[in-house]
């Protein structure tokens, strides 16, 4: 979902946000950094598998998934790391690596780590490796519904 299709999305939905442009940046580190936006502010999208369905981890930049917890909080037997040629085709438009963290367009359960609900506001990824959204925390969990647990190393 390229940033012009999100931007509708959110417009239809009555969200208030913010776009930011950055220099080219691949990890969420190097996003966050970029954009001068703290690394607990900044959501990463993985996509995982579990039980052999895609899903999707939205955790702060700052911390890796802990696929134990991801596992116990899916009620799944088996989570992992999803393979790109798994669902490159899944998000047409996007560049890998760049999803937004809207798995409820895209038909997917989405994780979210609690320490980001914490956050008054968060910024991700919006399809390209130069481009974030930041909008209410609120607002994204009223959108997409995800399921709160810990996920993450260290929370």
């Amino acid at each position: 979902m390229p940033l012009k299709q999100l931007k509708e999305f959110l417009d239809s939905q009555g969200v208030k946000y913010v776009t930011i442009g950055h220099s080219a940046a691949f990890t969420a580190q190097e996003i966050a950094a970029s954009a001068h936006i703290p690394g607990k502010e900044l959501a990463k999208t993985v996509i995982v598998e579990l039980d052999g369905r895609l899903a999707m981890a939205v955790l702060p930049a700052s911390l890796k998934i802990d696929f134990d917890r991801l596992q116990q909080a899916a009620g799944a037997k088996k989570a992992g790391l999803a393979d790109e040629v798994q669902f490159a085709d899944l998000f047409p438009g996007c560049e890998v690596g760049a999803m937004p963290p809207f798995g409820n367009l895209y038909g997917m359960e989405v994780y979210v780590s609690e320490c980001l609900a914490e956050d008054e506001e968060i910024a991700f990824n919006a399809g390209s490796h130069t481009e974030l959204v930041r909008l209410a925390y609120a607002d994204f969990e009223r959108l997409v519904q995800p399921k709160l647990a810990k996920i993450g190393y260290g929370e």
